[in-house]
């Protein structure tokens, strides 16, 4: 069976399947509830030194229910989805529900929020799952890099592909579902004798044929692999920053943080009360989209069946919305912005200048490419991390820079972004370029 014609018959049966858990609540008593349910077909490669390490199948699926009496909540989920087993979920949930405390803000989205229309955003590409194709694929991604005499060994190559379809329900009546698939290559590689090194290239999309090419993916990881030997410490000092489109991503990603009801609610969030507030330079904007076509982050409804809107989260430099699901929206006092589930696609813009100008721009000073551990303070907005990358003198790189730390507050790093290069990372839910700060302090030797 084509995986078109398997996707087709699957999400008709998960919409039946939906359905009936949602009738079996009602029927016990529970006076609402929500259904979510997913199957996944797909396949995993990854080979070292060109042997192959693993190939993992899968076909599974899960259904995951709950159902609110008297502002209780009752949650159960089930991997089997015959009747049986969904009516003993459903069960299992309500008399959960009767364990629980009552919370006001507890219960499914609001009606008129939830989508009244399904787009098809062309998420669903399947490609066929062909093992020795991929194990081929693999190797040969390896095998491109090891030929260059520099590269010491391969810590591994791996090709994902896989599809499925998502479908959510609850007793207002919605019922929606569509089909997505997402592929992946990634190849990490290892050079130097004393001075080992290790760096890695990938690729992600939604169509296989939007994938970076394998010889594409084994000159990237190569050439960023051999620009890392020869790292030295530097001396602790106070210089602009630009962070690499790749961790670039991160920055906002801690906004993403901030702004995000569950942080707010709490009250532990260094941003709370900032809707409105000026965050960042008046020429920086987000925009929201979760509409682009074989987007990554792309959806038609959230998973709350909530209905997503295009729009502005910062413009100008101003906190244009928060992220709220429904139980957050109602803890603040609001409704639900539609993000159950997380952000869809963060289109960042850019000050109309390239990675080299950036750099040019910045004169002297660090360029980060990998950032490690987790020291970022939601609640305070301190943040402190360990980083390697590049140091640049005169807008050209000189040498590669590791065991340093980079380190600062959140506000000032939001509102001493001085540009934003054209190189954004489109296989990202947040796509930005390169980002230049004006000021961080590096700890190192």
């Amino acid at each position: 069976m084509s995986p078109e014609k398997q996707v087709s018959q699957e999400l008709s049966q998960l919409k039946q399947a939906v359905e009936f858990a949602i009738q079996e609540a009602k029927q016990l008593g529970a006076d609402e509830s929500e259904v979510s349910i997913s199957k996944q077909t797909g396949i995993c490669v990854a080979t070292r030194d060109q042997e192959v390490e693993t190939l993992e199948f899968n076909h599974d699926g899960a259904l995951g229910i709950a159902v609110y009496t008297a502002n209780c909540k009752g949650s159960a989920s089930t991997s089997d989805l015959s009747p049986e087993a969904i009516k003993n979920a459903v069960k299992a949930a309500y008399d959960i529900s009767k364990f629980t405390s009552a919370d006001k803000a507890a219960g499914i989205a609001d009606k008129e929020l939830l989508a009244t229309d399904i787009p098809d955003l062309d998420l669903f590409h399947p490609h066929p799952l062909e093992p020795d194709r991929f194990i081929e694929l693999a190797k040969k991604c390896e095998g491109l890099a090891l030929a260059n005499p520099k590269i010491k060994a391969s810590d591994g190559a791996n090709i994902n592909s896989h599809y499925g379809v998502k479908v959510f329900g609850n007793s207002h009546g919605f019922v929606g579902g569509y089909p997505t698939s997402r592929h992946s290559i990634s190849c990490m590689l290892i050079a130097g004798e004393k001075d080992m090194q290790r760096d890695y290239a990938y690729s992600v999309a939604r169509d296989f044929s939007d994938l970076d090419s394998i010889e594409e993916i084994a000159a990237q990881a190569t050439s960023k692999t051999l620009g890392r030997l020869g790292s030295r410490k530097i001396s602790t000092c106070e210089v602009p920053v630009v962070f690499d489109q790749e961790v670039a991503g991160s920055l906002f990603g801690h906004l993403i943080g901030a702004i995000s009801g569950g942080n707010l609610y709490r009250r532990s969030s260094f941003l709370l009360d900032s809707l409105g507030k000026k965050l960042f330079p008046s020429w920086l904007s987000i925009y929201e989209d979760p509409f682009v076509k074989k987007g990554l982050s792309s959806t038609p409804f959230d998973s709350e069946g909530v209905a997503p809107k295009a729009k502005h989260i910062i413009a100008d430099g101003v906190l244009e919305s928060y992220l709220l699901t429904t139980y957050a929206g109602r803890k603040l006092g609001m409704q639900s912005t539609g993000h159950a589930g997380g952000i869809h696609n963060w289109l960042v813009k850019n000050s109309g200048v390239n990675r080299t100008e950036l750099l040019k721009q910045m004169g002297t000073g660090l360029l980060v490419t990998e950032m490690m551990g987790q020291g970022v303070n939601t609640v305070t907005g301190d943040y402190s991390r360990g980083a390697a990358g590049y140091w640049v003198e005169n807008g050209e790189i000189a040498f590669p820079v590791h065991e340093i730390t980079v380190a600062s507050t959140l506000p000032e790093m939001f509102a001493n972004v001085v540009a934003i290069a054209d190189d954004f990372d489109k296989e990202s839910a947040i796509q930005t370029g390169s980002i230049l700060i004006s000021s961080m302090k590096i700890a190192g030797s």
